[in-house]
């Protein structure tokens, strides 16, 4: 039997979320955590089943970002739904940028797309594509291995919450401290 615990988000993490909103005078109480790590855990878990479901129906094994945009706005969360979908547009699209610039690092070698075998009717083809090869490279890679994937973990961008939940507003946040893009509705 699967234990209650295992089920929710780490308390640690919901409170970092928490903390980020609040200013830094501000105490949360380990209640407050609680109640709030398991009502995030319960949305989290009600919008994926929404979307599993959807899948179900269309005989896909796999949720993808789009089905879970799509069942934020099929329960009626249609802020969230609205920016979630630009969220992830405009990350697709750092993500292809950032295939591209790796293309011309790589001094000609093609990183995802149709001219490395894959499809390039898809961002999402491409972006699995991309981090394939890209974990490919590090488990063939010989030496600093773990030195590697830590500088690839650095290199990920990170949603970045800057405001109160209404309005939502987010940015992606590059590595390098570039803001790439920013959205606020």
């Amino acid at each position: 039997m699967v234990d209650e615990t295992d089920r929710l988000l780490p308390i640690a993490n919901v409170g970092r979320i928490m903390k980020q909103i609040l200013p830094p005078s501000a105490k949360i109480s380990k209640g407050g955590k609680e109640t709030m790590q398991e009502c995030v855990t319960e949305f989290i878990s009600f919008v994926t089943g929404e979307a599993s479901d959807k899948c179900h129906k269309e005989n896909r094994k796999t949720v993808n970002g789009d089905d879970i945009c799509w069942a934020l706005t099929t329960l009626g969360f249609d802020n969230y739904g609205e920016a979630i979908t630009q969220y992830l547009h405009k990350y697709r699209e750092f993500e292809r940028e950032k295939a591209c610039q790796g293309k011309a690092d790589d001094g000609g070698r093609v990183v995802g797309g149709a001219a490395a075998g894959g499809s390039s009717s898809s961002n999402e083809e491409t972006y699995h594509h991309h981090h394939h090869e890209e974990e490919e490279a590090t488990t063939i890679m010989f030496g600093n291995q773990q030195q590697q994937q830590q500088q690839q973990q650095q290199q990920q961008p990170r949603l970045d919450v800057e405001s109160s939940v209404f309005p939502l507003e987010f940015r992606i946040i590059d590595p390098k401290g570039k803001t790439p893009f920013r959205n606020s509705s």
